[in-house]
C-alpha cells in the first residue's frame, strides 16, 4: 500500500511538472525522464527536507518508488535528513523507508568508502541559499571527492539560487589557505564553510557550483547535472512560484536568506542572531547591547532600514538562550540598491564603536567573511567598510570571468 501511494505521488509529480510551476527543479525533470540516469543502478542520495518535487513529495520517496532504480542509502548534511537539527548527528536509519542514513555532519563530514559500499551512482538534491559559508556547499565538495574516489557518477539535481544569479558580492578567500585547510582536515568538517575560493554571494545554482568546483578544484569526478526548466538569472526565490521549505531550522524565509550573506558572519561574534525566534537572521543583539548607541554609529545605507528590536533566543546551544537581548533589526527596503555584504560590515563596526570592550569575534569570523584583515581594519585601524570591500573587487571581477564557462542559464 505504501509503495502504491508513493507511485501515485510520482504520477502527480509528472503531471505537475508539465503544467503547474514556472520553475521546474531537477528532481521533477529527472522524474519526467523516467529517472534515466539512474536506471539499473544502486543509488545513494544526499538530501534533506528541502529535496522535494513541485508537489511536495520528497526526493527520498520518489527515488525509493522509481521503477528500475534501487535506492540503497541516504546521506544527511548538517541539520539532518529532515532539516530540523542544530547538533551533530550520528548515523542511523530512516523510519519511513528503513534505509541506512549516514550522517555527513558527525564523526565525519566526508562520505567514507565504507558508507559508499555497493553504491553505483550518488545523487545530490539539497536546496542551497546562495552563500559561500552555508555548509551544504562543503557537503557538495565532499560528494564530488567521494564520487571520484569510488569511480562512480555524481548526479546533481539543480535548484534555484534564492538570491538570484546576477549579484556577486563579498570577499574571495585565499585559495592556497583553503587548500591547506582541506588537506589538514581529516574529517572534512572544519572545511565545510570555506570549501572553495568563491565570493560570499556567488550567484550560482547548486548545479553550476558543482561544475565549477569539480573543474577548478581539479576533482574531475563524473558529474552529471540535471538542469531546471524556467529559471532565469534575474529571478529571486519569490519569483519562482515554488514554496519555501526551510533548508535549515533557522532559515525560515527567503528574506533571511537574502540577509544571510551580509549579516551571517555576525553569528561568529558574541551576538545572538535570534535563533529560535520567528525572525532569525533578521535581528542581531545581546543582553549588553545598547541599540540607540549602535544606531548613532550607523550611516544611512541604500535599500536598508535599521531599527531597535528586542528578542529572546530559544535555540539550544546558542548565545544567550532564554535571555532578553536588545538589538537591531534589519529590513530590506530596496534590494536593487542594497549592498548586503557592505552593510554587514557597517553594522559590525557600529556595534564595536558602541561597545569596544564587550564586542568580540569568535574563531570562525574571519573564515566566514573570507578576509583575515577586515576585523582589524574596521576596529583598531578605523577603516571605513567601503575601504574594506574595495579590496574585494579584483577577486569579484576575476570570479565573474571565471564563472562564465560554468553557467547553465
Amino acid at each position: 500500500m505504501a509503495r502504491l501511494l508513493i507511485l501515485l505521488c510520482l504520477a502527480m509529480v509528472l503531471s505537475a511538472a508539465d503544467s503547474r510551476a514556472e520553475v521546474i527543479p531537477g528532481i521533477d525533470i529527472l522524474a519526467r525522464r523516467n529517472f534515466d540516469l539512474l536506471q539499473g543502478k544502486r543509488v545513494g542520495l544526499i538530501t534533506n527536507n528541502s529535496g522535494r518535487s513541485i508537489n511536495g513529495t520528497s526526493s527520498i520517496d520518489l527515488l525509493a518508488a522509481a521503477p528500475g532504480v534501487q535506492l540503497v542509502a541516504l546521506f544527511s548534511p548538517e541539520h539532518g535528513i529532515r532539516g530540523d537539527s542544530d547538533v551533530k548527528l550520528s548515523s542511523g536509519r530512516d523510519t519511513r523507508t528503513g534505509l541506512p542514513v549516514y550522517s555527513l555532519y558527525g564523526a565525519s563530514c566526508r562520505p567514507t568508502p565504507e558508507m559508499m559500499t555497493g553504491i553505483q551512482t550518488l545523487v545530490f538534491d539539497i536546496q542551497g541559499i546562495g552563500t559561500r559559508f552555508y555548509t551544504y556547499i562543503g557537503t557538495l565538495h565532499h560528494a564530488l571527492l567521494a564520487a571520484k574516489q569510488q569511480g562512480i557518477p555524481l548526479v546533481v539535481l539543480d535548484r534555484p539560487n534564492p538570491l538570484g544569479g546576477m549579484a556577486v558580492e563579498g570577499a574571495v578567500p585565499d585559495a592556497d589557505e583553503i587548500s591547506r585547510r582541506i588537506a589538514a582536515d581529516k574529517t572534512g568538517c572544519r572545511s565545510l564553510t570555506v570549501a572553495h575560493p568563491i565570493p560570499t554571494r556567488h550567484g550560482l545554482t547548486i548545479g553550476e557550483l558543482a561544475r565549477l568546483i569539480n573543474a577548478e578544484a581539479k576533482i574531475n569526478a563524473n558529474l552529471q547535472v540535471v538542469s531546471m526548466e524556467g529559471w532565469k538569472r534575474e529571478l529571486l526565490w519569490q519569483d519562482t512560484n515554488l514554496p519555501w521549505i526551510n533548508p535549515s531550522p533557522n532559515m525560515k524565509d527567503p528574506v533571511a536568506a537574502l540577509l544571510y550573506p551580509g549579516f551571517g558572519p555576525l553569528e561568529a561574534t558574541n551576538l545572538s542572531v535570534a535563533r529560535g525566534t520567528d525572525k532569525p537572521f533578521h535581528q542581531y543583539g545581546a543582553p549588553w547591547l545598547d541599540p540607540a548607541a549602535v544606531l548613532k554609529n550607523l550611516p544611512s545605507l541604500a535599500g536598508l532600514k535599521f531599527s531597535v528590536a528586542s528578542f529572546t533566543p530559544t535555540a539550544p546551544g546558542h548565545p544567550y538562550r532564554g535571555k532578553l537581548c536588545h538589538g537591531i533589526e534589519v529590513t530590506i527596503t530596496d534590494l536593487k540598491t542594497a549592498n548586503l555584504t557592505l552593510a554587514g560590515l557597517y553594522l559590525a563596526q557600529a556595534i564595536y564603536r558602541a561597545h569596544p570592550k564587550q564586542y568580540r569575534i569568535a574563531g570562525g569570523f574571519r573564515g566566514m567573511l573570507g578576509d583575515n584583515a577586515a576585523w582589524k581594519m574596521l576596529t583598531t585601524e578605523s577603516a571605513r567598510p567601503d575601504q574594506v570591500t574595495a579590496r574585494w573587487q579584483q577577486g569579484i571581477e576575476a570570479f565573474r570571468k571565471l564563472r562564465k564557462s560554468y553557467l547553465l542559464y
